[in-house]
């Protein structure tokens, strides 16, 4: 019994703990903004300044977040642009006041003066077919009101992401790896399935779990760190780094 216990240990100590480490060396070695006053929030040009005014379009972007944290996680949000309209409008979720927050920020701005990237987006038919279904789920989210956010193990920031793209399964996406929060059981269930039989996810209040699936691939998550092998998308996904691909 101890034998096996103390290769448990082991096995979490390279799989979770080493990793982490290295990301936490890796993110000291980098330039950082002290606060978030002197941070640059300004739009990072990611996607298109002026949208075409007929087009629908959803983006999924993230981008590391402040302080240590930004070690070991990202922080993600929704964009849309409605037909008809000449604007972006953005859904994120923040720690202070009331969480879900629209056009806090530029669509596209940086986070903490990090550059985001695109996760995914959508554009035309599909947007348009998507856009109800994404908006009639941030109006319900469970957590939207003062005092709902917790940074960790959630629901923060990826908690309210990863509930959206769960809920609109035809998305066909999850967030990447390292965006710590995103398996905290917004929904209240510890077993949930998509709608669309494509990914189950099984978590312990967010605090450990797995999930596997066409979308997943294989993932094992263990205090927000997840760790796995992406099975569609060669790749492995590693505490901190995310997805690593071959």
């Amino acid at each position: 019994m101890l034998k096996l216990f103390l290769r448990l240990v082991l096995v979490v100590f390279i799989v979770f703990i080493l990793p982490s480490l290295a990301a936490i060396g890796w993110w000291m070695t980098q330039h950082h903004e002290d606060n978030w006053r002197s941070a640059d929030w300004s739009s990072s040009g990611v996607i298109r300044t002026k949208p075409e005014i007929n087009e629908s379009a959803i983006y999924i972007l993230a981008a590391r977040t402040g302080g240590l944290k930004g070690a070991l996680s990202l922080h993600s949000w929704l964009v849309i642009k409605r037909a008809g309209t000449t604007n972006y409008d953005r859904y994120d979720v923040v720690g202070w006041g009331i969480p879900v927050r629209k056009n806090a920020y530029d669509a596209d701005g940086r986070w903490y003066s990090n550059k985001p990237f695109v996760v995914r987006e959508f554009h035309g038919a599909e947007a348009e077919t998507l856009i109800p279904k994404i908006q009639a789920v941030i109006d319900e989210y469970p957590y939207g009101k003062p005092g709902n956010y917790t940074i960790w193990p959630g629901p923060n920031s990826n908690s309210f992401v990863a509930h959206v793209l769960r809920s609109v399964s035809k998305m066909g996406i999850v967030l990447p790896s390292n965006a710590v929060g995103r398996d905290f059981p917004t929904a209240g269930k510890l077993f949930e399935i998509d709608d669309d039989w494509q990914n189950f996810h099984a978590t312990f209040f967010g605090y450990a779990g797995v999930s596997a699936g066409s979308r997943s691939g294989f993932e094992i998550n263990l205090l927000g760190l997840v760790a796995g092998v992406d099975i569609l998308n060669p790749g492995l996904k590693v505490p901190g780094f995310g997805r690593i691909g071959f």
